[in-house]
């Protein structure tokens, strides 16, 4: 018998790696354990992303294997309410539309790397000690978009590597500066908001934000809530005590949305008071056709994250043309109300007054219309509608993806 001297340190080096591999092998081709070799996975990868649905308390996205970008829409959020008064207006979050993509995204993510070329720290800013929620809010969006569009985005456990296949890009994350990953590949706006640990006041303490419509970062970022929503009719009156105390006690397990609104011009997206176009807003411009005029929805969304404890805001803008609402049942008449008996501060605050010249008649028409097409009762009393922020048969008109 040939005696062999075994070098243990050496036999673990060689066989280690061999003995992992062959577990993990057998672990995948074991019906017994299905989910025993995606732990094994991200146990032993330390480059995986922590599992943020079981952090939270909010489940995964179901996955869309078969969305087509090219012919995707987005939802037809119509936030119309009536009585109409100022209020949080929150509802639970649907926790398959965190992040929504559609058709429109390739331009929209060059149309957001444009405006941060230009404008600077007016689209993206931070403050010390803002770094760790930055981070953790980017890894929360690149685990749901991965889940939610797997044909679209992956993200590797293994090398850290995150890949876009829309724009046929790749991002080490460890490197990349989370806020900047958020503009170069998600279409939506964010805000991080802290706790001031002297105060005990929420503020804004990092975003990105390419939809600002008056405002930009630079007027907010430090600032805490009430001076941010300042110029927002009775928030100091209404709102900010309930939603201090709300910021304070939200958990992570129940992340809420909401919606704002306007009527606007053309698609604007980022538009500063200096600007020239800032003046069309107090002029009814006679010529102006309907098929300019566009709503423009903020389809909001807060929720706490669960390590840092900071709170996220995002939020999208949506436009969809006016013309649109001639088909949409229940529309014209809810929103002929608003606008003829909306609080006059709050519908000044808007700042739709540069188009109701032109969508009150229309509006006044198209109701006329659904009336003697049956699809509205002629008794019926405006009210926020029970489809709410939809409307009845919605999903005749739009793709479902869930």
């Amino acid at each position: 018998m040939v005696n062999v001297d075994i070098d243990t340190p050496a036999a673990v080096l060689v066989l280690g790696p061999a003995l992992v591999l062959t577990g993990v092998i057998l672990l995948r081709s074991c019906s017994l354990f299905p989910g025993a070799y995606q732990w094994l996975c991200r146990t032993l990868s330390r480059k995986a992303l922590p599992d943020y649905a079981k952090l939270t308390g909010v489940p995964a996205p179901k996955p869309l294997p078969n969305f087509d970008l090219d012919t995707a829409k987005s939802r037809p959020y119509r936030p119309f309410r009536w009585e109409y008064h100022q209020n949080m207006s929150l509802s639970e979050l649907e926790p398959n539309w965190w992040i929504e993509l559609d058709s429109a995204y390739r331009e929209k993510i060059s149309q957001r790397k444009k405006l941060y070329s230009e404008y600077g720290k007016l689209i993206i800013d931070e403050l010390t000690g803002s770094q760790e929620a930055s981070r953790e809010c980017m890894e929360m969006v690149i685990q749901f978009i991965c889940q939610r569009y797997p044909n679209q985005f992956r993200y590797n456990d293994w090398t850290g590597v995150f890949t876009n296949e829309i724009l046929h890009a790749q991002v080490d994350i460890a490197t990349a500066h989370p806020l900047m990953f958020l503009l170069d590949h998600v279409p939506e706006d964010f805000f991080i908001v802290q706790e001031d640990p002297v105060s005990g006041l929420y503020r804004l303490t990092a975003a990105v934000g390419c939809s600002a419509i008056g405002w930009n970062i630079s007027q907010k970022i430090g600032k805490p809530l009430h001076e941010i929503h300042g110029p927002v009719p009775d928030y100091k009156e209404r709102m900010a005590f309930s939603v201090d105390r709300f910021f304070s006690k939200v958990p992570c397990d129940k992340p809420i949305q909401r919606g704002a609104w306007g009527l606007e011009v053309g698609e604007p997206l980022f538009l500063q008071t200096s600007s020239p176009e800032w003046n069309h807003r107090y002029r009814q411009d006679p010529d102006l056709l309907t098929s300019d005029i566009f709503l423009r929805v903020d389809w909001q969304t807060l929720r706490r994250l669960p390590k840092s404890r900071a709170i996220v805001f995002n939020f999208k803008a949506l436009f969809t043309p006016f013309t649109d609402f001639r088909r949409e049942p229940y529309i014209p008449r809810l929103l002929l109300k608003v606008l003829r008996e909306g609080k006059k501060s709050i519908m000044e605050y808007k700042g739709s007054w540069h188009t109701e010249h032109k969508v009150i008649p229309v509006l006044e028409e198209w109701a006329r219309e659904q009336e003697e097409k049956g699809w509205v009762p002629s008794q019926w009393k405006e009210r926020t509608l029970d489809e709410h922020p939809f409307y009845p048969g919605w999903k005749d008109h739009y793709p479902i993806h869930d």
